[in-house]
């Protein structure tokens, strides 16, 4: 199949256009509703419509009011999947976009057949625990876009898996983002589907044949623009897009992943370094008037443009199979589940299996080829004052981890203590005072 042609759902700020446009492909259209994210559509694209409410693409494509694109891509809201979220899947209507996202594609589908062209291929982005999720809601996506009779259950599904379907074949795999040249540990679900003819295995997976670099261990203090920076750790933990507002009680604020000194002063991470964490290019999310908390909002919920720019490479590649799928062999049968008369689903585990030809294949949220880069390449001199840490914050942060008998990176404790030290004598004894009748609060 000749791909050219991307529509996008649940657009956020168009990470897949930053990835694949250079690669040739021509979006659309765009599906977005929330007013920031659908600001920077408007600035950054603004000769591609953004149709607004996904939950009207099917009448829109059937009607022929939007194209029928040979690429359809979308992460339906990861919070009704995410820890965040409360993980309350399909009982969460934003779960239930993940059975809409499904109406698309048959919607999509049904005007390319009746024009003679192939199935669209199929690109959905998630967070992990959309493989745990209580509700099955990623059994009811992959059983329908399959076009089994019957929805397929699992209590976990697997990290990196396989189904051939009597309508459309679907591979799947967890790739994380610090080994495609990002330092932010941040692993995604990543599935590939398409019709009959296509065989997304043999993009997502690969022919195990280099040994697994370690990440490597950078200096963690370092001057840059005339300025002395200090990080905690070679990598942050995985942005989220609440980081704005609740940057100061969750793990990262206590493995000091997602904290920089500068300076002698420790601060957040700015919008900017974000952007650069997520592969995107500086200022994209800096509208006019633009909220620190909108730009944080949108970038922690996109996507990581170097995982989705390789897949979109693959995806392009003429490239020939690197190895063979049989499910009849020895290698695979333990793997395979035969579902009724329909098709077959192979669980390819989180690690390395052997294919029917005795390769090797890798299904590691580690590709082939790691990049990797550091935090010096992140972190920027013109950080906002408002987002340095003050002592009083500083000390709510040590004093919340004693309450809670919490651990912290070593290294960052000392420096909240040397930084709260600074605190007056009289805010110490206000502070005390109000702990006392326990009442404090940072």
């Amino acid at each position: 199949m000749n791909i050219k042609t991307v529509g996008s759902i649940c657009s956020g700020i168009e990470a897949a256009s930053v990835a694949w446009e250079p690669l040739g492909l021509s979006f659309k259209w765009f599906s977005e509703i929330a007013d920031f994210p659908s600001r920077v559509l408007s600035e950054k694209y603004p000769n591609i419509d953004n149709i607004g409410d996904m939950n009207n693409i099917p009448e829109m494509l059937i009607s022929g009011e939007i194209e029928a694109p040979d690429l359809l891509c979308g992460g339906t809201p990861c919070q009704a999947f995410s820890l965040a979220g409360k993980q309350n899947g399909l009982d969460d209507d934003r779960g239930n976009l993940t059975l809409k996202f499904v109406d698309i594609v048959n919607a999509n589908d049904t005007i390319r057949i009746n024009k003679g062209q192939s199935r669209s291929i199929v690109f959905w982005e998630n967070v992990e625990g959309v493989l745990t999720d209580k509700t099955n809601a990623f059994g009811c996506l992959i059983s329908a876009l399959a076009g089994f009779s019957e929805v397929i259950s699992m209590k976990k599904w697997s990290s990196a898996g396989i189904i051939h379907g009597p309508v459309r074949n679907i591979a799947w795999r967890v790739l994380d983002a610090k080994y495609f040249g990002l330092p932010q540990q941040r692993k995604r679900l990543y599935v590939l589907a398409g019709g009959k003819d296509f065989y997304p295995e043999y993009l997502l997976f690969e022919k195990h044949e280099n040994n697994f670099a370690e990440y490597p261990s950078t200096p963690l203090t370092f001057e840059k623009d005339g300025h002395r920076f200090e990080v905690f750790r070679e990598y942050t933990d995985c942005l989220y897009s609440a980081y704005g507002t609740k940057w100061n009680g969750n793990a990262a604020a206590y493995n000091g992943s997602l904290f920089v000194v500068q300076d002698e002063r420790i601060r957040r991470i700015s919008p900017i370094e974000c952007e650069r964490l997520m592969g995107f290019p500086d200022n994209y999310t800096a509208l006019e008037s633009a909220k620190r908390t909108n730009r944080y909002q949108a970038i922690g919920n996109s996507w990581a443009v170097p995982v989705v720019r390789w897949i979109g490479e693959r995806l392009l590649s003429k490239e020939k199979n690197q190895f063979e799928l049989d499910i009849d062999s020895l290698a695979l049968a333990a793997r395979t589940q035969i579902i009724g008369n329909e098709g077959y689903f192979i669980d390819c585990g989180k690690d390395i299996f052997t294919s029917s030809d005795g390769t090797l294949i890798n299904c590691t949220p580690i590709p082939e080829n790691s990049t990797f880069s550091d935090m010096k390449n992140i972190v920027s001199a013109d950080a906002p004052e408002e987002i340095y840490i003050s002592p009083v914050g500083c000390y709510g942060i040590v004093r919340r981890k004693q309450e809670r008998n919490l651990k912290i990176n070593e290294r960052l404790e000392e420096v909240l203590l040397s930084i709260s030290s600074q605190m007056s004598a009289e805010e110490i004894e206000k502070r005390s005072r109000v702990q006392k009748r326990g009442r404090f609060s940072t």
